[in-house]
């Protein structure tokens, strides 16, 4: 079972940029498909970006430009760039494993506990 740990978030102003880190353990991260979700107060779950173990990406149309994905397999990390941020960029952001592919999220996968990202003058 992989333990996931997100860290990097909080407050920032509009046109800003925060990195955020997952740090992996527990399971052999290399073969895992790893991504970024977000939840906004009143909303459901969504996509950020994923990153396959192969490092290549899929990102949300909203993040695309703007956010990139990288993963260090030696460190069992996955980063999420995050540049010129917007006020309906603020969400609680999770990380997530599974054993899926970039396109398909496979159900039995495992959430990091969330870091809150807020973006405000």
């Amino acid at each position: 079972q992989v333990q996931l740990v997100e860290s990097g978030g909080g407050l920032v102003q509009p046109g800003g940029s925060l990195r955020l880190s997952c740090a992996a353990s527990g399971s052999i991260f290399s073969s895992d498909t790893m991504g970024w979700y977000r939840q906004a107060p009143g909303h459901q779950r969504e996509l950020v970006a994923r990153i396959s173990n192969e490092s290549r990406t899929l990102y949300a149309t909203s993040v695309k430009g703007r956010f990139t994905i990288t993963r260090d397999n030696a460190k069992n990390t996955v980063y999420l760039q995050m540049n010129s941020l917007k006020p309906e960029d603020t969400a609680v952001y999770y990380c997530r494993s599974d054993r899926g592919s970039l396109y398909y999220t496979h159900p039995d996968g495992t959430w990091g506990q969330g870091t809150q990202v807020t973006v405000s003058s």
